[in-house]
């Protein structure tokens, strides 16, 4: 058993950490040693010289010292422990020596240097160590009895006496021997089994934790009253928090809602959250109980996804479903009306050249006029709208379709009532991007023109530029009237000017056109703050572009817009 087991075993046996418990052990058995002959010394009389006695401690002081810095040093953990069982050895032997042989009240010191090596070395040191102290001991008592040298020791046995301790030292080192490398072979295989177990179960710990952290949702667990114990990886970059920001306080903290009571659980909830950063986010929570095997309650266990993203597609497909009605209604209302309303028009100015009107007349005719014109050009909106488009694809420099379409802007005639001042913070001296220049020349104006409108007293227009990735990033920031969530959310549906003379079609162009590119738009906006719209134009575009609207492709007439994804709205 023993050739089987040990080597492995010493092995993984933490040597070292004995190592260092037996040097600082050193001090605290010499000071002992000191402070009993000393204080023994003092009380009764003895043959012990003290100054000699003193200078043992000292010396074995100082070898104590010489091994605890050698521990910080040397590696060699084994070679260190034979190297000090030995000094101690001679140092015990000779403090046995001085303070009375035979009546020395420290003969206990061998027992605990065998217990030592056995704790540090082989099972073979043990009674090594047991053997050289045998020798040693009998070697003090036979010399100092037959004169050979000095003797402090206060009695005189008979030498029958003398033979019986020493051998009765004999039979008791060896079982002390014995003893000791038993319990420590016992204690270096509970050791070994004790950090096999606690492998795996780190092994385990850290397969669990992998698995709570590679999931692709959160995971928050709490005890009975709510408190978190647990925030897994995903669930930190989702709520934005570290994990040790939010131990300890209460999962409601982390929603704006309230979470799925306790008493109906499992159970669901769509819930929102606020960010440190000021975002909010819409989380799907999903809460159940946390059970121990034993059936114990022991606390709750909360899922979460983020369903942001989600929710403001259902919000697009909603608005491209109004698109399409509208788009199909559109075309039809055009061409039933159009027609009608040209015929009404010129039979009004046909009849007020046939008799001389009234001025109260004449003002009537005038305002049939104007609001078949106004109705006419709504109408002519909506054609355009619906109307057949082709997109003809290039490599365009979007600074060049910025630059010129802001410098028309400020030569406007909308400019001449009010002072706007428009910046330009362009990223770049040349943006290339395939795209059908005209229509995104368009996009701009609408924007730029959409931003005018909604400062009638001024201020400031921002279009800036930066790049990502795979896209250019244009922005145009107004300091105007700004739009109420409801607005912003139905901006680019047709019919949704706020504007007086406006019909509602040039921001619905905008994100026909914004689609057919495979590009995004997006606007934040609070009332009172101005508008911020967010226009997003892949580079590689055209590639993209050509294989989901091939040159020339018309898209089907009364459809709101191509279908293609990545539009959305957003308001703040």
């Amino acid at each position: 058993m023993t050739s089987t087991f040990s080597k492995p075993m010493e092995r993984a046996f933490n040597e070292r950490t004995w190592l260092g418990l037996l040097v600082r052990l050193r001090f605290l058995i010499i000071t002992f040693l000191l402070g009993i002959e000393l204080a023994v010394s003092r009380l009764t009389p003895t043959n012990v010289p003290v100054r000699q006695f003193v200078t043992l401690i000292i010396l074995w002081y100082t070898l104590a010292v010489f091994f605890l810095i050698l521990d910080t040093v040397w590696q060699d953990t084994r070679l260190q422990s034979r190297v000090q069982v030995l000094c101690d050895l001679g140092m015990a032997t000779a403090v046995v020596y001085v303070t009375g042989g035979i009546d020395t009240p420290f003969n206990g010191l061998y027992p605990l240097l065998i217990v030592g090596s056995a704790m540090l070395l082989p099972r073979t040191w043990a009674y090594l160590t047991s053997g050289l102290s045998f020798i040693l001991f009998g070697g003090i008592l036979e010399l100092s009895y037959y004169d050979v040298i000095r003797s402090y020791s206060v009695s005189r046995p008979d030498p029958k006496a003398l033979q019986a301790t020493i051998f009765i030292y004999l039979f008791a080192s060896g079982a002390i021997a014995y003893l000791a490398s038993s319990l420590s072979y016992k204690l270096r295989q509970v050791d070994v089994e004790l950090q096999d177990t606690s492998g795996q179960l780190e092994n385990l710990q850290a397969v669990h934790e992998n698995i709570i952290h590679s999931m692709h949702g959160g995971l928050i667990t709490t005890d009975l009253q709510g408190k978190i114990t647990l925030l897994n990886a995903p669930g930190q970059a989702l709520l934005r928090r570290r994990a040790s920001d939010v131990y300890g306080t209460h999962v409601s903290d982390l929603f704006l809602d309230p979470l799925p009571a306790n008493e109906m659980l499992p159970m669901s909830r769509e819930v929102r959250s606020l960010t440190p950063g000021g975002v909010e986010k819409i989380i799907g929570v999903t809460a159940t109980r946390l059970t121990l095997s034993n059936g114990v309650e022991a606390g709750y266990v909360y899922t979460f996804a983020d369903l942001t993203d989600i929710k403001r597609l259902e919000r697009e497909v909603r608005m491209r479903d109004r698109l399409t009605a509208v788009g199909r209604m559109a075309g039809g209302i055009a061409h039933e009306i159009r027609n009608p309303l040209s015929s009404i028009a010129g039979s009004v100015k046909v009849l007020s050249h046939v008799s001389k009107l009234t001025e109260e007349q004449q003002s009537l005719v005038d305002i049939v006029i104007r609001e078949s014109e106004r109705l006419n050009a709504i109408i002519s909106d909506f054609l355009n709208y619906t109307r057949e488009k082709s997109y003809q694809f290039a490599d365009t420099d979007l600074v060049v379709l910025l630059r010129d379409t802001l410098t028309l802007l400020e030569n406007h005639p909308q400019n001449n009532g009010a002072k706007v001042n428009i910046v330009r913070d362009f990223g770049a001296e040349e943006a290339r991007a395939t795209v059908d220049g005209d229509k995104i020349k368009q996009v701009f104006w609408n924007l730029s023109e959409n931003s005018l409108r909604a400062m009638p007293n001024g201020g400031t227009l921002r279009v800036s530029m930066h790049q990502t990735d795979d896209r250019w990033v244009i922005r145009f920031s107004d300091t105007g009237v700004g739009l109420s969530p409801l607005e912003a959310e139905k901006i680019f549906e047709p019919f949704q000017s706020h504007f007086e003379g406006g019909t509602g079609f040039g921001l619905a162009i905008v994100y026909q056109i914004v689609q057919a590119h495979g590009a995004n738009i997006s606007v934040h906006s609070t009332p009172q703050n101005g508008a911020d719209f967010v226009l997003e134009i892949p580079k590689g575009i055209g590639q993209s572009t050509r294989a989901a609207v091939p040159i020339d492709a018309r898209s089907s007439r009364g459809a709101a817009a191509p279908e293609l994804p990545k539009s959305k709205v957003a308001h703040g």
